[in-house]
């Protein structure tokens, strides 16, 4: 039996990202599994500085 992950980021927000970092012309060609480890990483770094200066604007 097959269980999908959750997907923590939203589409939107990936797909920005992506954009931002310059490899969303990977993603439309291959989809989200042809990106490098590095660009993942590099992804998540940048939505969670993202989340903490939204975090610090709210104090």
């Amino acid at each position: 039996m097959s269980r999908r992950r959750r997907s923590v980021m939203s589409e939107n927000l990936k797909v920005e990202l992506a954009k931002e970092l310059g490899f969303y012309d990977t993603v439309q060609e291959e989809g989200w599994g042809g990106i490098k480890a590095k660009d993942a990483g590099n992804m998540v770094k940048r939505a969670i500085e993202l989340a903490e200066k939204a975090a610090s604007e709210r104090k």
